[in-house]
């Protein structure tokens, strides 16, 4: 399977890094595959969480960040943007900080934003 990164950013706060990925999906399955290679290649991030929309379904994950505020923020970028058939991922290395829930769902989707500019 060819994997479609579109593109990646990354951003830091309060000395997390925060690195978002962003494919286009062709196949379900893909997103697992996906999921895995990231989490091999990340194995000292704390948590890689994600969302995508492909075809009639959805899916978002929090990897243990407090609920809504990981997950949900990307997923309603996909939803707003109508960005159809695409995977966005943000793997975070905590940086000894707490964020707390606003800055953190604040802080995930800027990461995101960084990473589906111009499309």
């Amino acid at each position: 399977m060819v994997m479609k990164l579109l593109k990646s950013a990354e951003i830091i706060v309060k000395k997390s890094r925060f690195i978002s990925y962003y494919y286009e999906i062709d196949d379900f399955d893909e997103i697992k595959e996906i999921l895995s290679d990231l989490k091999r290649e990340h194995k000292k991030a704390k948590h890689i969480v994600y969302a995508y929309k492909f075809e009639n379904t959805a899916g978002k994950s929090d990897d243990k960040e407090p609920k809504g505020t990981a997950g949900l923020p990307l997923y309603n970028l996909l939803d707003a943007k109508n960005l159809n058939n695409r995977l966005i991922v943000v793997v975070r290395y905590f940086g000894g900080t707490l964020l707390g829930a606003g800055l953190l769902q604040r802080t995930y989707r800027a990461s995101a934003l960084e990473a589906i500019k111009n499309d």
